[in-house]
């Protein structure tokens, strides 16, 4: 296999490293077998996957963004309020998991210390993907709070995914909707604050700084926050 392969490596080690990430992880031994079952020469692999295994987790993430995309394209949201697309599109991106398994590694992988930033990253990017599928046009400090509130929504929704066992996740869907609940509880009250003159008065620096906040101009996918798509 030479260079000129480059644009499909990255796609077949994956997909090749699938099968063993349930059992060793997102491991060198995961990255190393699957090289060989790729019929991928290790060290091109390794030039084409400089960071082995992680490279391959966040392949993996990434392809469960695209995928929402592709099936965000095919459905009717014509009819739902926003709080019903937000969690349609939650649960559309864990439908779209081809291996459960494999995130769960990738779970493990992401908690440690020193891939934490790189697995809020990816959150971000999700979060990110599912605003601008639902439209959003915010060009100031709601563009932060949107994607921050949806990612920490996103992400305990995905630990409560992985150790639900009930039928068709019916109990993973309820804890999204009480979870997307609660963050609208909030944002009631924030509004009932904004109504308030006192509190508006009080609350006038604060909120003056926050309108100078603008949403961050394209840049590089592995940059915080991030804007993502594409693998």
């Amino acid at each position: 296999m030479t260079r000129s392969d480059s644009p499909t490596v990255r796609e077949m080690l994956l997909d090749a490293a699938l099968v063993h990430v349930a059992f060793d992880g997102w491991t060198d031994t995961a990255f190393v077998a699957a090289a060989r079952d790729a019929d991928v020469e290790l060290a091109i692999a390794r030039s084409f996957c400089p960071g082995g295994a992680l490279d391959l987790a966040k392949d993996f993430h990434r392809a469960g963004d695209s995928d929402l995309v592709k099936l965000w394209a095919t459905t009717d949201t014509s009819n739902l309020k926003i709080r019903e697309k937000v969690a349609l599109a939650v649960r559309l991106r864990l439908d779209a998991v081809k291996d459960k398994e494999a995130v769960r590694r990738g779970t493990t992988l992401f908690a440690l210390p020193h891939n934490a930033v790189t697995g809020m990253k990816l959150i971000w990017e999700t979060a990110d993907t599912i605003w601008t599928l639902l439209g959003d046009t915010s060009e100031d400090v709601n563009w932060y709070t949107k994607r921050a509130t949806l990612a920490g929504v996103y992400a305990s929704t995905v630990l409560f995914w992985l150790g639900d066992d009930s039928l068709d996740h019916q109990a993973t869907w309820e804890f999204l909707d009480r979870r997307i609940e609660n963050v609208m509880q909030v944002e009631k009250t924030k509004s009932a604050v904004r109504k308030n003159k006192g509190l508006s008065s009080l609350l006038a620096g604060p909120a003056w700084l926050s309108e100078q906040i603008k949403k961050p101009t394209a840049m590089p996918r592995d940059s915080l926050p991030g804007r993502s798509h594409g693998r």
